[in-house]
């Protein structure tokens, strides 16, 4: 489902999150904006008929709006423990998993993210990235003389395999929807995912990849996926196949990408985001021909501060209203 409240046409693509019980329902009550508040959050707040007092006793919900400051929120927490609802600016939350566990055997405080308030905008820049490698964008960027010799790659009725299931790959497989793709989704379960050609479990994923032209990564970063794309995974893709990276730099192996792409076992290679981050001056991915990268930039504060505006609407309606909380976040898995 979708929200209709964006900014510049963006709507913020929601998945749905399970009905909480009423031991995980927090209380209604007071918000308060940390670290910094802003005119914009603090009006989204009001207009969703939420009282916003300074962080103290009385605070009930906490809209934590900075990605950064993790040792402040732990230490607000535990000074603050009537807190029971945090809200996270962003969609993936793994900075956060050392805070979030510390919660995990505990009802509260319910923790919620910006999962799915941002799909548009990123899903925007993996259709642009993959486009831009099957084009060969990174060689004729680089080049300084006329090409002869044709190359490129169409996107229409390739194989496309997303990695993920959120509201990102299903903004994704609603923007390929012209270019007559065929979708397999690879996400925890086998769950099918409405609009995809085939649902296969995180466990299947080297079935999938020996037929996938274009290979999205955009799960969450756990435990569980980190390096879940390495030289194993590689080894099994086309030399025609691109792999986009959207979500985050861990889940790749990049020592293993910058010997499959020098070794031209891929076509190309998209990222937006990368291990480390940021990519060091003078590391070979930033020479590599065949890659194409971006500075963490899929979504810019511009695009993103009215999609959390939004979310912030909706879910201080859910605090004192039905308790739909949308884009809730298991504190023992991390997202």
């Amino acid at each position: 489902m979708s929200s209709t409240n964006a900014t510049r046409g963006h709507r913020a693509v929601l998945t749905e999150s399970a009905p909480l019980d009423a031991e995980h329902r927090p209380t209604p009550g007071a918000i308060s904006i940390g670290p910094e508040s802003t005119e914009l959050f603090e009006t989204a707040v009001r207009e969703a008929g939420g009282t916003l007092v300074p962080l103290g006793d009385e605070t009930r919900g906490l809209m934590w709006l900075s990605h950064r400051a993790v040792d402040e929120l732990d230490e607000v927490l535990q000074a603050h423990p009537g807190i029971e609802w945090v809200q996270m600016p962003m969609a993936g939350v793994d900075m956060f998993a050392g805070v979030m566990a510390k919660y995990a055997d505990r009802p509260k405080p319910l923790w919620t993210s910006a999962k799915g308030a941002y799909s548009e905008p990123v899903a925007e820049h993996a259709l642009a990235l993959a486009l831009g490698l099957l084009r060969v964008f990174p060689e004729r960027v680089r080049a300084e003389s006329w090409a002869t010799v044709p190359k490129g790659i169409s996107l229409y009725g390739l194989n496309v395999v997303i990695v993920g299931a959120g509201g990102i790959a299903l903004e994704i497989m609603r923007l390929l929807e012209p270019f007559d793709t065929t979708v397999t989704i690879v996400r925890r379960s086998t769950t099918p995912v409405a609009g995809a050609s085939r649902t296969v479990a995180a466990s299947s994923l080297a079935e999938v990849l020996p037929d996938a032209d274009v290979v999205i990564v955009a799960a969450a970063m756990t435990t569980d996926t980190s390096k879940m794309f390495g030289a194993t995974e590689f080894a099994l893709m086309k030399e025609s196949a691109i792999l986009v990276n959207i979500a985050r730099g861990g889940l790749v192996d990049t020592d293993a990408l910058v010997e499959a792409l020098r070794s031209e076992r891929l076509w190309g290679a998209g990222l937006d985001v990368t291990d480390p981050e940021p990519l060091p001056d003078g590391h070979p991915l930033w020479t590599e021909p065949r890659a194409l990268i971006t500075p963490h930039q899929a979504d810019t504060p511009e695009m993103t501060a009215p999609l959390l505006a939004e979310r912030i609407r909706h879910n201080v309606r859910a605090l004192a209203g039905d308790g739909e909380f949308i884009g809730v976040v298991d504190p023992a898995a991390g997202y």
